[in-house]
């Protein structure tokens, strides 16, 4: 059985198995489980790695020149600047032994669920991000090698889909590139159906997706970050009068992981969620007056920080990262991964936490591992890197949303956490 034939029959499981609290009139996609950075040995993965840590930097390189495109350079945060692009190839041909037993693709770093585009309604597994802005899938002009085992749409048998004068482009360092045509088609996730969305069905497809189970991405950001500058799905939902919420809300765990639209699922969490202003214009679910603590003694202060469930680790400024890593017994820099940092696996951190002058909201000490380089020491989940979105900006991805429940409002421009149950 193929990958995605495993994540198929996973989405339905769960989908029958986990039905939502409503809060709100939205619905729920189960999430199933992606590719990950480590195997089911413990072992951490450099190459796989090196290729997210390339994808991350390369996306929000994207990103910055989309929202300089849509909005001027103003909208930067203070000290962003679009970097070089960045080769994800290289880490690619450094994998080290220990990483070439990795047989289970379906560990908790990445997060997939599915989706139906037109009508009669295609079934597509796609990536839910909330740290880009567009929906895109492959089509079936889409001729790359890479595009072969993916679900692609097919514009001739859905009678709602309509071609506009647009066009879509993301570019990689490697060279390659994922591309297409803009349309508007009808689009049902978690249920809810939206008229006239805009997507891609693209012609391209970079190899660097060519792993992936998924067959495309569906972005949760602002238009701001947008190639296609358009309304994202859940406000349209909320226009069109589908939702009456623009909120979702995102459970990432080993199990029972979920992205509920329209609302948040109150059966996954416990108490009150607390929220925490959007800020900028830079078009990212980003927060002001953030704080890194280890033990309640603070590293960091008046961090801005964007939350992404697209991204596998969490990127800071190296001298905090620095900073961090030295309260913990026995850490260094990893040589062979720039940015990384080892500690022994006996001691992995579970006293560091983030917050925004409220709740301190620990990372765990199974979620800051992010797997063994040895049999006795291990790579954490947190690394220092310039990824040019601002002075003191900090990129936080699954290895801190695995620890909570986050609920994200466009309605009220803010985003929240609240206690797993």
């Amino acid at each position: 059985m193929s990958i995605k034939d495993i994540l198929t029959v996973l989405s339905f499981v769960l989908s029958t198995t986990a039905g939502p609290v409503l809060h709100g009139n939205g619905g729920s996609v189960p999430l199933t489980q992606r590719r990950s950075c480590t195997n089911d040995d413990g072992w951490f993965d450099h190459g796989m790695a090196a290729e997210r840590v390339a994808r991350d930097h390369n996306k929000h390189r994207n990103n910055l020149i989309n929202l300089q495109k849509n909005c001027g350079r103003e909208a930067f945060n203070e000290g962003a600047n679009i970097l070089p692009p960045m080769d994800f190839t290289s880490g690619l041909q450094n994998k080290k032994r220990q990483s070439e037993s990795l047989v289970d693709e379906d560990n908790d770093e990445y997060w997939a669920g599915r989706l139906s585009i037109g009508n009669p309604g295609e079934s597509f597994l796609v990536n839910f991000d909330t740290g880009s802005a567009d929906l895109w899938v492959p089509s079936t002009n889409c001729t790359d090698s890479q595009c072969s085992p993916k679900q692609k749409y097919n514009s001739s048998a859905s009678s709602s889909g309509v071609p506009t004068s647009s066009s879509f482009l993301i570019k990689y360092g490697d060279g390659s590139s994922v591309s297409g045509p803009v349309w508007t088609e009808t689009v049902v996730a978690a249920g809810v159906k939206v008229t006239a969305q805009n997507f891609s069905p693209v012609n391209t497809l970079s190899p660097m997706f060519g792993n992936e189970a998924a067959d495309g991405i569906f972005g949760l950001a602002f238009p701001a970050i947008s190639s296609m500058h358009k309304t994202p799905f859940l406000l349209n939902a909320k226009n069109q009068g589908r939702v009456k919420s623009a909120t979702f809300g995102i459970k990432l765990a080993k199990t029972k992981s979920e992205l509920y639209l329209g609302g948040t699922n109150p059966s996954l969490y416990m108490g009150d969620i607390e929220y925490h202003s959007v800020t900028g214009k830079a078009g990212y679910w980003q927060t002001s007056g953030g704080n890194l603590v280890v033990s309640n003694s603070l590293i960091a202060s008046s961090l801005t920080t964007i939350i992404d469930s697209g991204t596998t680790f969490i990127y800071g400024p190296p001298d905090q990262v620095d900073a961090m890593y030295k309260s913990v017994p026995d850490a260094a820099p990893y040589a062979s991964m720039p940015g990384f940092y080892s500690f022994p696996c006996i001691s992995a951190p579970s006293n560091v936490a983030f917050n925004w002058g409220g709740k301190n909201w620990t990372i765990s000490a199974a979620n800051m591992n992010a797997g063994k380089i040895s049999l006795t020491q291990c790579v954490g989940a947190i690394a220092a890197k310039d990824l040019g979105l601002g002075k003191n900006t900090w990129l936080i991805g699954d290895s801190f949303m695995k620890n909570v429940y986050t609920a994200f409002s466009f309605d009220n421009n803010s985003v929240g956490f609240a206690t797993l149950k």
